[in-house]
């Protein structure tokens, strides 16, 4: 399950051993396609990754934390700390390599 947070919750992703953070907004195209792959891949990885949505306009400190320019925008953390991104529109397939490759 993808978990969607705000600011407000951040320290509980900072906690997670490995978690993925969809940076996204309700009105891109490529976000929305974006969110079914991400669904599935939180069941894929459950217990090994956590994964999370945060809406761009509503926690624009979180997007500048991150220098979030372009979305989707998916950061993965380890430990709290930046260890990737992926930008833009990825197939299931590629997200899971590069989840993968991270972990």
């Amino acid at each position: 399950m993808v978990n969607v947070v705000g600011s407000d919750k951040w320290s509980e992703i900072e906690g997670k051993e490995a978690a993925v953070v969809d940076f996204n907004a309700t009105w891109c195209g490529p976000c929305k396609m974006m969110a079914p792959v991400l669904e599935e891949l939180s069941g894929d990885y459950e217990g090994k990754v956590d994964f999370y949505a945060i809406d761009v306009d509503e926690n624009p400190d979180l997007a500048e934390k991150f220098s979030i320019m372009s979305i989707p925008n998916l950061v993965l953390l380890k430990k709290g700390e930046l260890a990737d991104r992926s930008v833009g529109f990825k197939p299931k397939d590629a997200l899971k390599t590069w989840i993968d490759s991270q972990l």
